[in-house]
């Protein structure tokens, strides 16, 4: 019994060794590559941006600066969200959106989402027929609207439909980076394609050295990797859940309990 306790503590051990080195190798390799791996302070994640990250940077300011200039040169960045971790790039750049794809090994008919960092910024991108005050009721929070989207959207963002999802995540630094962005990000989960979502920095290492960016803001709460409640709002008065995500119940509520939409069940 001793022994097999013994053992048992031994190869513990040895997994967490193994994860420790995994993790300083793959940190090494972005190092070499160029990635910036930024870190965030726990306050910074729904409080505010301010952090302190592996390159000594002094405050949140500095971490948002880096992502942003590397979000317009081009590149794909890894962002902590309300849900899960996300990969991000500019909605607008046609290389940058090639990019995440490429990185994901995603399908070409698959849509990416966009991310702002305000109500009125979705009137921009996208073309509403519900409430504002509905929208209110939903965003920021880890749901994503489908909507029509509007002609200033760039067209080679998933060109096979009339319809893009539009998201505020719940989260202080995501918003401030889409605000001083200017401009809407290309959102969709940090993992190779069909792979599980992912919650902690280390459980997508394998792509941080494809990526300019990764900014750690320490494991996402939610657990349940479930990612963010997709609802087509597309049709006036009525709703269709695309994904149930994380916040089903809560979204069915809004919509037809305090706003009289009715459940869309036609084919579209």
């Amino acid at each position: 019994m001793n022994t097999f306790k013994f053992s048992s503590y031994f190869m513990i051990l040895r997994r967490v060794y193994k994860s420790a080195l995994a993790t300083r190798d793959g940190r090494a390799r972005c190092k070499e590559l160029m990635t910036k791996m930024l870190r965030l302070s726990p306050q910074s994640v729904m409080n505010g941006p301010s952090a302190q990250c592996e390159e000594r940077l002094q405050d949140g300011a500095e971490i948002l600066n880096s992502t942003v200039k590397a979000l317009k040169d081009g590149q794909v960045v890894a962002v902590p969200t309300d849900t899960i971790y996300g990969l991000a790039c500019l909605a607008q750049n046609s290389n940058a959106i090639k990019k995440v794809y490429d990185i994901k090994g995603r399908n070409g008919q698959k849509p990416l989402a966009i991310c702002v960092g305000e109500i009125k910024d979705i009137y921009k991108y996208c073309k509403v027929s519900v409430k504002e005050e509905l929208i209110g009721e939903l965003l920021p929070g880890p749901v994503t609207l489908v909507l029509e989207r509007a002609e200033v959207l760039n067209t080679d963002l998933n060109p096979f439909t009339p319809l893009v999802g539009v998201r505020i995540p719940d989260h202080a630094f995501m918003r401030r980076l889409c605000q001083m962005c200017r401009e809407p990000l290309a959102l969709t989960s940090a993992n190779i394609s069909s792979h599980s979502s992912t919650v902690a920095v280390h459980e997508f290492q394998d792509l941080w050295p494809r990526l300019a960016v990764v900014v750690d803001g320490g494991p996402i709460g939610d657990k349940s990797r479930l990612g963010s409640t997709v609802v087509d709002l597309s049709v006036l008065g009525k709703y269709r859940i695309i994904r149930p995500g994380c916040a089903f119940s809560s979204t069915v509520e809004v919509l037809e309990h305090k706003y009289g939409l009715s459940e869309d069940t036609g084919d579209q």
